[in-house]
């Protein structure tokens, strides 16, 4: 560049020169014309790094809610709710029918599958939990579970080790049609005096459902160490059951909540004793006329029907056992539990839930003085022994000495 200038810029010297010896002025010199000065390239702007996409997490979950019925119409709205506020987990739910559940479950842990979480009630828990079929998430469920009912973590644990989040509770009560009905019985001499003195009653006498009247008459089939000691309390409960029993019998009234539901949902009997499970049949036909009540307590305080609990279990194989948990605890929060409450008609488990519906009131009210299942092995000793309740209420056997039977039976099963 600059040895190019300098010839230019001699050549206009000497042009000068000639002109000015010819006696022409010579032009004065142009300023040699300054280059532009190249511009920098600017850099390239750097291209931005694409957001990362965020990781989602397969949960597999199944379920056992019939085809149709409120509950599986119910939690498919809650998992579709689910899959907007938790985006970070893809929820993949299986409808397994409830008779095969628990067989396919076992099965296919056993084999080191089977989903990362199922929902079941905890009729099962105990043995399942002894056989390792479920995870132990006490430590991963540390601090979660303050806002949940005690008796529902009772019902999730054994031995003090949790093995479920707790979802909704299940329990015997006392379901009345008001038209026929206007007062349910508070005491068990109330009772008595109604179906004696002609109201049909459909009460449902088996083992599960006739449990919570052995504590209304101070009775009890173990001890704390769970020793069978059904004594006195028991042998009084069977011998009121067996009087009402009588009473059905000669009434033709239906003596099982099978029997009793088209009669119950058909206005022909006043009140069934049953679960909770089978309301969404009785209000589906009885509506506003539909009520209910704890069962009715005893000389010996207030009857305890077994409560059962239904809740999300996890599967020891999961790879996603974090993930599982944090969507189960979703599923039983709050709102989800509302969601529930309101349209398939679960018991809630959670205490932040505002619950206004009478009947859902008149549930919690018969729950509170409910026996937890025991998850313990000793269960088996009374269905085995004390449900074959037929020797009392058909081959007329005293209900003292059945009682004190399977006392003996049980104890040397020991």
């Amino acid at each position: 560049m600059k040895k190019s200038l300098f010839v230019v810029f001699s050549l206009l010297l000497v042009s000068a020169f000639v002109l000015s010896a010819c006696g022409g002025a010579a032009p004065a010199p142009e300023a040699p014309a300054e280059e532009a000065p190249v511009a920098e390239e600017a850099p390239a702007a750097e291209e931005e790094a694409p957001a990362e996409e965020m990781e989602v997490v397969e949960v597999t979950f199944w379920h056992a809610y019939g085809t149709g019925s409120a509950e599986e119409t119910a939690m498919t709205a809650l998992l579709e709710q689910a899959a907007v506020d938790m985006p970070q987990y893809k929820i993949s739910a299986l409808q397994i029918p409830f008779d095969d559940i628990y067989n396919k479950y076992r099965t296919d842990v056993a084999s080191g599958a089977g989903p990362d979480m199922f929902i079941a009630p905890n009729d099962s828990l105990g043995d399942d939990a002894r056989a390792g079929l479920i995870a132990d998430i006490t430590a991963l469920a540390d601090g979660k579970l303050g806002d949940y009912a005690p008796l529902s973590v009772d019902g999730m644990s054994v031995d003090g080790v949790l093995y479920g989040i707790p979802e909704s509770l299940k329990a015997v009560a006392f379901w009345y049609n008001t038209d026929m009905m206007p007062t349910p019985p508070a005491t068990t001499e109330e009772l008595q005096a109604m179906m004696e003195g002609g109201t049909p009653v459909s009460l449902s006498f088996g083992c599960y459902h006739h449990w919570g009247f052995f504590g209304a008459f101070g009775g009890q089939i173990f001890d704390d160490s769970w020793t069978v000691v059904a004594g006195d309390g028991v042998s009084d409960a069977m011998g009121y059951l067996n009087g009402l029993y009588q009473v059905s019998v000669e009434n033709g009234w239906p003596k099982n909540d099978g029997d009793g539901l088209a009669p119950f949902t058909e206005g022909t009997v006043a009140a069934i004793t049953n679960g909770n499970w089978a309301m969404g049949d009785y209000k589906a036909a009885l509506g506003d006329k539909l009520a209910v009540a704890p069962l009715p307590a005893g000389p010996g305080g207030a009857a305890n029907p077994m409560l059962g609990v239904d809740g999300y279990y996890f599967n020891p194989n999961s790879a996603n056992m974090e993930a599982a948990i944090e969507v189960a605890l979703y599923l039983t929060g709050a709102d989800a539990q509302a969601m529930m409450m309101n349209d398939a008609g679960h018991v809630p488990t959670h205490t932040a839930v505002e619950v206004t519906d009478p009947l859902m009131i008149g549930l919690l009210e018969g729950f509170g003085n409910a026996y937890v299942r025991p998850q313990v092995p000793e269960l088996g000793l009374y269905w085995s022994n004390f449900c074959g309740t037929d020797q009392v209420f058909e081959a007329g056997i005293p209900a003292a000495d059945w009682v004190a039977e399977g006392t003996t039976n049980a104890n040397k099963s020991e």
